[in-house]
């Protein structure tokens, strides 16, 4: 997700995105324990998502 696509969701749409790529990314680490997955990269990548959606709802809530 880049972050011209997370500066047009609203802040509803933000924590839901949030909870569902944290919940993405728990499954993701747990199903890379069990057995390596394709592409490990995916957890690094799916890490800096979830940051970035975290980073635009605290500026917004800052602005507030």
């Amino acid at each position: 997700m880049k972050q011209v696509e997370i500066l047009k969701l609203t802040n509803e749409d933000l924590k839901s995105r949030l909870s569902d790529f944290q919940n993405q990314y728990v499954n993701l680490k747990l199903t890379h324990k069990m057995a390596p997955i394709e592409n490990p990269l995916r957890i690094t990548s799916m890490r800096k998502v979830i940051a970035r959606l975290n980073t635009e709802l605290t500026k917004r809530s800052n602005q507030a």
